[in-house]
């Protein structure tokens, strides 16, 4: 999308055109009919005045359009489409890195999944053997993957879900995507302490922690405590103090670091098994 005072770099719109649709330049030449040698020699900038005919195939293949105005809106694509996030990085050639793989820098070995197998980590830099100048996964299904739990860590929306099979005293919180899809959960109650010693009047007001569940592939994004913190937003609008819960291993680890404390007081665990008791019913004689 261009106008006269506009100068669109294709270079750029083209890998990031092509890391939206997730192609490599093998696969696009392969979409567009536009060999890949002429896909190489635009992006890199050697190809300075393609056809218009050749930009329209290309950007068709990854169901882009082009659109030329002469208005104030012009550059409008530019603002719409993600840039490519690692477009400064190159390879030792000084070639651009793969715009639809997700690249990033080798400083050290442990940032080069082929150094997996030696332990160079301690090793001084002047004993690292020679290092890619950048690294970028090629399995699909692990980039895919990530993509997904990229977005779904940028976009997940959390609300409180009200049920009106359920009592009002029951608390539920969703953490939906946009599409509606379900991510993680949230449920909880209210309790009146004061109800189990017997004063009711007193009417003290807390929350039981029910359960926080995010579903597997999205975890360790923040969901959790984004659940959290919308259950404590809540609590401060209906003025409820405490918030209780029971948890063990990640769990208590979890709700440590979501603010939660440990109660000095707490009941303990108890098991007991009988000896020599294999649990097989006696035989009737």
């Amino acid at each position: 999308m261009t106008d006269a005072g506009a100068v669109t770099d294709l270079a750029a719109t083209l890998r990031a055109l092509r890391r939206a649709a997730d192609l490599s330049q093998r696969e696009l030449a392969g979409r567009s009919g536009v060999p890949q040698a002429t896909i190489a020699r635009i992006e890199s900038g050697r190809s300075s005045d393609p056809s218009f005919r050749t930009v329209e195939r290309l950007i068709g293949a990854v169901d882009g359009r082009i659109v030329l105005r002469g208005g104030p809106v012009a550059g409008e694509l530019a603002t719409e489409l993600a840039t490519v996030p690692h477009e400064d990085l190159r390879d030792a050639a000084g070639r651009h890195c793969p715009a639809h793989l997700d690249a990033r820098e080798v400083r050290e070995p442990r940032d080069w999944p082929g150094a997996w197998w030696a332990h160079w980590f301690n090793l001084p830099a002047d004993r690292w053997p020679p290092l890619p100048a950048v690294t970028f996964r090629l399995d699909r299904t692990v980039r895919d993957r990530e993509r997904v739990r990229e977005r779904a860590r940028r976009d997940h929306l959390v609300r409180r879900y009200v049920d009106p099979a359920l009592p009002s005293t029951s608390w539920r919180f969703v953490a939906e995507l946009p599409d509606g899809d379900l991510v993680g959960e949230l449920r909880a109650h209210e309790r009146t302490s004061d109800l189990l010693i017997g004063y009711p009047e007193l009417g003290q007001q807390q929350i039981v922690l029910d359960g926080v569940l995010v579903a597997p592939a999205y975890r360790l994004l923040g969901i959790g405590r984004r659940l959290i913190a919308a259950l404590l937003t809540e609590m401060d609008e209906a003025g409820v103090r405490s918030a209780h819960a029971i948890a063990e291993s990640g769990g208590a680890s979890f709700l440590l670091a979501c603010g939660f404390e440990l109660e000095a007081s707490r009941p303990a665990a108890l098991r007991f098994d009988r000896p020599g008791f294999s649990g097989a019913r006696p035989q009737q004689p």
